[in-house]
């Protein structure tokens, strides 16, 4: 059997500055906010269906960390317009494009609360 990531969530200090900085980077649709009393989400999408699913949680005790599980993001295009969009979005690049061989490139960016998440593509292998 194995295992396969279906849902993904993000933990977020601030929902409206976070979902504005993943709207930007990486394209996603807005969403509106989901206010569920102890949690506040958005779930993000691309309307791509049978992917996993990518929310932002904004629940007390669920911190941001760069400490963490690394999530790589697979993007559509080169890495290098995401990563200008990154900087200008609030967020930092932890590591440039890196070349993994025939396996891609990948990036790491902080976002604007602190998690450090990978870009991954494999069209532009250098």
């Amino acid at each position: 059997m194995g295992a396969q990531i279906v849902w993904i969530e993000i933990p977020v200090l601030n929902l409206e500055r976070a979902q504005k900085f993943y709207e930007t980077v990486f394209d996603f649709d807005h969403v509106e906010i989901r206010d569920e009393g102890a949690r506040r989400v958005a779930t993000l999408t691309r309307g791509e269906a049978g992917q996993p699913g990518f929310s932002l949680n904004q629940t007390a005790n669920f911190t941001p960390s760069e400490n963490g599980v690394l999530v790589y993001l697979m993007i559509d295009n080169a890495i290098e317009p995401v990563l200008a969009r990154v900087e200008a979005a609030g967020g930092t690049i932890v590591t440039p494009k890196t070349s993994m061989g025939e396996a891609g490139n990948y990036a790491l960016v902080r976002d604007t609360e602190g998690n450090v998440l990978a870009i991954y593509d494999y069209d532009e292998v250098s």
